[in-house]
């Protein structure tokens, strides 16, 4: 592909996810079974809207299906699936649509995750990506069935030992991924520095508040549940210390902090990168917090137990712990974050779960300044 960002001076390719190349083998495959034709080649979409041309491989043509490969490329990320091929099967069904994971694609076995104990590792973009690449084809050729579909990955279960899939529950093999279904490239260094770059941006426009948020799991929920957009904001990445330090260093007086619990709760820990490969003591934090709040020993086992925030969430739910040991872990977060500042500017913080529901519905926990906050930054956002 030809897309690239800059960073640190230096121009980095840009790659694209598992889910892009596993959409793009399924429509190759859907598009040679109903034209009854060969491709060497295929166009798909992502969700970021870039189109991409994808190189199609190991055709296989039988009457009643047909498979076929895509390579991932990861561009400049070092990303321990670049270089694996993703494969489609598709065959035709008289009604419904199966998608499901074959030889090298994981299988979860834990709750909590985007997927259910038992499905195939392939997450809730790529799935959705799959089914409009077969409605797509589908309304090309006018055909009115169904479709099995069955993703592949080349050696995927002995790459899948280099991931974080086996701590996660997942087993078998990797995880058909991506959000936006392009994979920009990660340099820590370059990455602190773009964020310096953006909050210089922000600073020149004298805007009084600032909206932070780690990704694109709280840039979603902030545009849904709020309607504030990150674009006026920053993405910091796992970068929490260094935003906070740049911010204040900046002279930014107000700052709303908008995250999911996998990443915001380390904070409550004084952890301000929240990369998992620099510290991952979720289910510390809440275990002892939990203990805290009168939790059973039964219930503390549990929490070590699990894979997730979201799947501790559903824990504490049973035991009606759910929103008070949240709440103690919210205001902990914020006095490490004022700590972090120096009390040189106020910070108050939207905390979230629940990925498995949809935006609108997903719980989340504020601090008490949060909503105030959250008017200020909207009004901002209404002058332009």
């Amino acid at each position: 592909m030809d897309e690239f960002i800059v960073k640190n001076g230096k121009r980095l390719k840009c790659g694209y996810t598992t889910g892009s190349c596993a959409a793009a083998a399924v429509k190759a495959c859907t598009l040679m079974l109903l034209g009854n034709t060969t491709i060497d080649e295929v166009i798909i979409t992502t969700p970021k809207g870039i189109r991409l041309t994808l190189q199609i491989d190991d055709i296989v043509k039988q009457k009643e299906w047909v498979s076929c490969s895509v390579e991932k490329d990861a561009g400049d990320d070092p990303d321990v699936t670049n270089g694996i091929k993703i494969f489609a099967k598709v065959q035709k069904l008289e009604k419904e649509i199966l998608i499901e994971g074959g030889s090298g694609i994981g299988r979860i076995t834990k709750s909590g995750l985007q997927c259910a104990v038992g499905e195939a590792a392939i997450n809730p973009v790529p799935r959705r990506m799959i089914h409009e690449v077969l409605r797509e084809v589908s309304q090309t050729y006018g055909y009115k069935g169904g479709f099995s579909v069955v993703i592949s990955a080349e050696d995927g279960e002995e790459i899948a030992k280099k991931t974080f899939n086996p701590r996660l529950g997942i087993i078998g093999g990797i995880s058909i991924l991506g959000t936006s279904g392009i994979v920009e490239p990660m340099s820590e260094k370059a990455l602190i520095e773009t964020i310096h770059k953006e909050i210089d941006i922000r600073t020149a426009q004298n805007r009084e508040y600032f909206l932070i948020s780690p990704g694109n799991f709280g840039r979603d929920f902030a545009l849904k549940r709020f309607g504030l957009d990150i674009d006026r904001g920053l993405k910091c990445s796992n970068y929490i210390g260094e935003t906070i330090d740049y911010a204040v260093y900046k002279n930014i007086k107000n700052i709303l902090l908008i995250g999911h619990t996998g990443k915001l709760c380390k904070i409550a820990g004084g952890i301000m990168n929240t990369h998992s490969r620099t510290a991952d003591c979720r289910c510390e934090i809440f275990a002892a917090y939990s203990a805290l709040c009168g939790a059973s020993k039964e219930c503390i086992s549990k929490i070590m137990q699990a894979m997730t925030t979201d799947e501790i969430n559903g824990i504490l739910r049973e035991e009606g712990l759910e929103e008070v040991v949240n709440m103690s872990i919210l205001e902990k977060i914020k006095i490490h974050l004022n700590q972090r500042a120096n009390f040189k500017c106020g910070i108050e913080v939207v905390m979230f779960t629940d990925l498995n529901r949809q935006l609108e519905d997903r719980v989340y926990y504020q601090t008490s300044g949060a909503e105030d906050m959250i008017k200020e930054l909207c009004k901002e956002s209404d002058k332009g």
